[in-house]
């Protein structure tokens, strides 16, 4: 909190040299910390199991959820163990994370090579801890990480299957041997699929998680995870009575609040249908009751994804602090402030420093992950960039970072002539700024405004015509708040002038598909073939998904009596859960489909489709050169009915294929060459068909 660069890490970091990873960026890592300005003054392990507070068993209280670590251990008393082993891309490689309880002794060592007989090189990373609390020495060895690894290999090639193994050391039993696969090439236009979820923990995500497993066993390219991901920072849910504006609420471990408090009416709200009643339930619970533990067994059940597919992260609310509030009789300003179990407090008093030093400002989520934000010139895992194939794609920090951020910085908090805000000044999750900024009222002195204005300046349209942009929070959305004014402000001027194409959120714990969006809440009707259908108007307006419905212990978000849905929603579903599966068909087209967890059905598609436009790429060099080029036919179409399409031919030509129609009709190609059988969803007489193609190399044929 009190650096204005990147982020907090508690602890030494050993600073061991990474191929490919400048040394000053490793060393920056050991000066990174977290505020302790003021001491924690709570319990010392603060639980919300009030039967009986300690780190392993819980008496009577919330039953604890035990998962496989990634790596079985070689003995069945083992005395430090690999639990979490997780992939994210970085530029020409891939950085391999795995957690341990204890510390290795030594730098971490992975072998790899291009075949799993022959593991001929070695590579070596750094590790880095936090002050846990409860630390694992309290805890069972293979359900707690304390120490994490990161190893990144870099100068691999493209779109290509890696072997490896993590070594063992100090107790750790080394892994099996394992794979990854690099990214695909900026500029290859064959298709591919990706997997995007927002507000996942484990409660009413049994069945997200399952269809996301039989996505990746058919071969998705990786997952994003845009926010709210293990929330952990709900541990002592079960223990607080419902605010008024929850959709369901949850008992705690008995049917009396500390404090002889009467039983709010909320508590009498049914769960919705087929849920799942959450911890403290008639059922049982599905989350530990400590807040590292859930980081811990949320990260093991996610292991068999992890480990398989790159899962590209970025932060939301969930991730700042071990809380957000309190409940009646103030129970958690009792235990965190006063060490008081199954306690009352006078009045609310919950701060920054309430939490241990280890559960502030997104302590936790910075360590449990390494995305490539020191590789894109971004920070961390707060905010960067990627490329896959024909996308280039933006993970943003909605948190911090930008003025008026729903998680402010220290410097909102001062008053007078002062430089640091007392106690009572100060907000639980105050968090960040993560970048430097010379004015915190002003989004354009962030570091984060400032990188992404040149991220997106530099991306090649010829190589990624698709730009994609993801942060936690939503711009739009027919659950209305003041947060979205202002990341609006922020943000949205800079990524429609710079055409992206689409923007992606949660928080929201529904499914919602807007319009196609311009400046300040037009809808750019323009851009609207049907409602399943859209063009991208480059400049002028986006594409939004809000799909906050991955499975969370505070279920669904519902509209309130009186509201009703805005003229910008095309598609709003609050009953089911489930994740969007991104299909980039080719530069020209993509899909966005909701597969809800109750069956893997697809509740929701909407293709995106690029127009033509005069633009052009350099050519390859073949003869005759390559650009844009199209050509016309005029044919008689009924809905749903395939017909042949003269398309020009080419030596060598590409795989690259668009079609738009000129009645709007959505058209998806059934074979390349020179003739194409398209399916066109309007009915008219005749249409005008463009086909637009271009050259391996040239992608830009919007």
């Amino acid at each position: 909190m009190k650096s204005s660069t990147a982020f907090s890490l508690l602890g030494a970091i050993a600073a061991s040299r990474v191929a490919a990873v400048p040394t000053a960026k490793i060393d920056d890592l050991t000066e990174r910390w977290v505020d302790e300005e003021y001491p924690y003054t709570g319990a010392a392990v603060p639980v919300g199991d009030w039967v009986n507070p300690g780190a392993v068993s819980n008496g009577k209280g919330f039953p604890r959820l035990s998962e496989d670590p990634a790596v079985i251990p070689g003995t069945s008393d083992p005395t430090n163990n690999i639990n979490v082993i997780s992939f994210a891309y970085i530029p020409k490689g891939i950085a391999i994370h795995y957690q341990t309880p204890f510390g290795l002794g030594v730098d971490p060592k992975i072998l790899w090579g291009t075949s799993a007989t022959s593991l001929t090189s070695l590579a070596t990373g750094f590790s880095h801890t936090y002050d846990r609390t409860p630390p694992c020495s309290m805890a069972p060895v293979t359900q707690c990480s304390q120490f994490f690894h990161e190893v990144q290999i870099g100068g691999l090639d493209a779109e290509t299957t890696y072997y490896y193994q993590i070594s063992a050391a100090n107790g750790t039993t080394e892994s099996n041997v394992l794979s990854f696969t690099t990214a695909r090439a900026a500029g290859n236009d064959e298709g591919f699929t990706i997997a995007v979820l927002n507000d996942m923990g484990y409660t009413n995500a049994a069945g997200t998680m399952k269809y996301i497993n039989k996505a990746v066993d058919e071969g998705i390219a990786f997952a994003w995870h845009g926010g709210d991901i293990s929330y952990a920072d709900d541990w002592y849910s079960g223990i607080l009575p419902c605010e008024d504006d929850w959709p369901v609420c949850y008992n705690g471990t008995s049917t009396e609040l500390p404090g002889g408090f009467p039983i709010p009416v909320e508590y009498e709200v049914p769960l919705p249908e087929g849920e799942i009643a959450n911890q403290g339930g008639p059922q049982g619970g599905d989350m530990s009751v400590i807040y590292e533990s859930n980081w811990d067994l949320w990260q093991q059940w996610m292991v068999n994804i992890t480990s398989r597919i790159p899962y590209m992260v970025l932060p939301g609310n969930h991730e700042a602090s071990c809380g957000e509030f309190d409940g009646t009789g103030y129970p958690l300003t009792a235990l965190l402030n006063n060490g008081t179990f199954n306690g009352t407090a006078p009045e609310l008093s919950i701060t920054y420093y309430s939490c241990p030093p280890s559960q502030r400002n997104f302590t936790a989520y910075q360590n449990r992950f390494y995305m490539a934000g020191e590789e894109t010139g971004g920070v961390g895992n707060m905010w960067y960039s990627f490329d896959y194939g024909s996308a280039h794609f933006i993970s943003l920090d909605g948190e911090t970072d930008y003025a008026s951020s729903p998680e402010w910085p220290f410097a909102s908090d001062l008053s007078g002539n002062e430089t640091h805000p007392t106690v009572d000044e100060t907000y639980i999750t105050d968090s960040g700024p993560f970048g430097n900024v010379e004015d915190y009222t002003n989004t354009k002195s962030y570091a984060q405004y400032q990188w992404l204005a040149a991220d997106l300046a530099k991306i090649d349209r010829c190589k990624t015509p698709w730009v994609i942009a993801m942060s936690h929070r939503p711009f739009y959305s027919s659950q209305v708040s003041s947060y979205q004014k202002t990341i609006r402000t922020a943000f949205e001027a800079l990524l429609l002038d710079n055409g992206v194409d689409a923007y992606l959120s949660g928080h929201i714990h529904w499914y919602e598909r807007l319009f196609p969006m311009a400046f300040n809440g037009t809808i750019d009707q323009a851009s609207v073939i049907d409602n399943n259908t859209y063009l991208t108007n480059p400049g002028v307006s986006m594409t939004h998904i809000i799909n906050g419905m991955a499975g969370n212990i505070e279920s669904h978000s519902t509209l309130d009596v009186g509201d009703s849905v805005l003229p910008l929603t095309a598609v709003l579903d609050f009953e089911h859960y489930g994740f969007n599966k991104i299909n980039f068909i080719n530069s020209t087209a993509m899909t966005f489909s909701f597969v809800t967890g109750v069956d893997g059905s697809v509740l929701d598609k909407l293709t995106l489709l690029k127009k033509p436009t005069n633009a052009t790429c350099p050519g390859t060099g073949s003869t005759p050169p390559y650009g844009n080029s199209t050509s016309t036919s005029s044919v008689p179409v009924g809905g749903g009915t395939s017909y042949p399409v003269s398309v020009p031919t080419y030596t060598d030509l590409p795989s690259s294929i668009g079609y738009v129609s000129s009645s709007g009709g959505t058209i998806i190609p059934t074979t390349t060459g020179s003739s194409t059988e398209y399916t066109t969803s309007t009915v008219r007489t005749t249409e005008i068909i463009t086909v637009v193609s271009c050259a391996p190399t040239v992608t830009d044929c919007p």
